[in-house]
């Protein structure tokens, strides 16, 4: 099979250098909707008192260690049969605003056998320039096709939404070029850009990065149960389940469970019955 469990699992990846400046920061925010709100400001302009990064900018430095899956040990994978599903994201430290280098080191940790496809969670440990930990995340990736291999199928994905009405609901209508926005930010990915790409995928028309909806279902978070004060948003953990058009209005439905527990789910007001985001879970200070 293309993937060999004996050298893929464990397998190191190169590691991955990310310059940052007030520029990425504030093209990220604006990737993911930040601006409209006043509060808004100390995300999106340089010179608002304290500016901040969003939290969720976590999984942008780590991001280009999905491509390199591509090359790791005992994995020969067709890119066009990797999908994004899961994303989990810890926050460790708050980044310094005026920009630096962080450095990320990827590893194959877990190899699960889906049936129809294999689940690669590759983790990726993200340090600053004194050598602290600023994230943690691990990219949950579907390999269609690459199942029945008879390996473990791994934990449940848990972080059910409670049978009952969310206790907070946040709308956002994200821009028709929301993508073209975001992808500034790393993910040139042309599903999100070229029409006769997406068509090609089986899309009317490109569909938003799963990684901007994580994005603007943070900032939702943020502002529910966080005072809109990035640094008490600790984790995010989310399934991609469904795609987001450009043009849509997200909604984020929350529900509080104590302890700091926050589960959540994103549906599109266009589209109700569908969940792009489930099994959905933050944990906030």
């Amino acid at each position: 099979m293309p993937i060999d469990l004996d050298k893929a699992l464990g397998a190191e990846l190169p590691a991955l250098d990310y310059t940052y400046d007030q520029t990425k920061l504030i093209l990220y925010a604006l990737g993911v909707g930040a601006g409209a709100d006043p509060d808004d400001l100390k995300f999106c302009y340089e010179n608002a008192p304290g500016l901040v990064a969003l939290p969720t900018f976590g999984v942008i430095p780590p991001f280009p260690a999905l491509m390199g899956l591509l090359g790791a040990p005992g994995v020969d994978i067709n890119l066009m049969m990797l999908l994004h599903g899961e994303q989990y994201l810890e926050i460790k430290k708050p980044l310094n605003p005026s920009g630096g280098v962080l450095n990320t080191k990827p590893l194959i940790k877990n190899i699960y056998d889906k049936g129809k496809g294999a689940l690669i969670e590759l983790e990726a440990v993200t340090t600053d320039e004194t050598g602290d930990v600023v994230y943690n995340n691990v990219f949950g990736t579907f390999i269609r096709g690459e199942g029945g291999f008879g390996g473990e199928k791994g934990p449940a994905a848990g972080n059910e939404a409670p049978d009952r009405a969310p206790d907070k609901v946040v709308e956002e209508a994200t821009l028709p070029q929301q993508a073209l926005l975001y992808r500034l930010s790393g993910d040139i990915n042309p599903l999100h850009a070229d029409p006769n790409f997406a068509a090609m995928a089986g899309y009317d028309k490109p569909i938003l990065h799963g990684l901007c909806s994580f994005g603007f279902a943070g900032r939702a978070i943020l502002k529910s149960y966080c005072d809109n004060d990035p640094a008490k948003l600790k984790s995010v953990k989310v399934r991609f389940t469904r795609h987001v058009f450009p043009g849509e209005t997200i909604v984020t439905e929350m529900w509080d469970e104590g302890g700091g527990k926050i589960l959540f789910q994103v549906r599109t007001k266009e589209r109700p019955e569908e969940t792009a985001i489930a099994n959905a879970a933050a944990m906030v200070e």
